[in-house]
């Protein structure tokens, strides 16, 4: 049987890790070992951050909700349940598009609440 020898894979391995871990700092750009501890370290971060975006930009969508139905006389949990019995569907990011931009469509949603209630 023919002997098989991995140098080339595993220069390909490393380099490979190289490449992602470029731009570290100090050691943990040029040494394999660092270099594929911070590559897993920085890959759990990436997949947290991932979820704390989505949580994130909630909280702003209902921040600018809230002040802008503050703004028309109403808090924002009265809003949306008053949007819920009106049988508005409408997610949370159009409502801030709405509250931002629109601000008359937006008072329209605050009186269909407002008589929902």
């Amino acid at each position: 049987m023919a002997r098989v020898k991995g140098a080339m894979m595993t220069r390909k391995r490393r380099n490979k890790v190289l490449k992602a871990a470029k731009g570290y700092w100090g050691a943990k750009s040029k040494h394999f070992k660092m270099a594929k501890e911070a590559i897993m370290k920085s890959g759990n971060y990436a997949f947290a951050g991932r979820k704390m975006k989505k949580r994130d930009f909630r909280s702003l969508w209902i921040a600018r909700i809230s002040a802008q139905a503050k703004a028309n006389g109403m808090n924002y949990s009265t809003f949306m349940h008053g949007l819920k019995k009106a049988g508005v569907d409408l997610n949370r990011k159009m409502l801030s598009e709405l509250a931002v931009s629109d601000k008359e469509a937006f008072a329209a949603l605050i009186e269909t609440a407002k008589a929902a209630l």
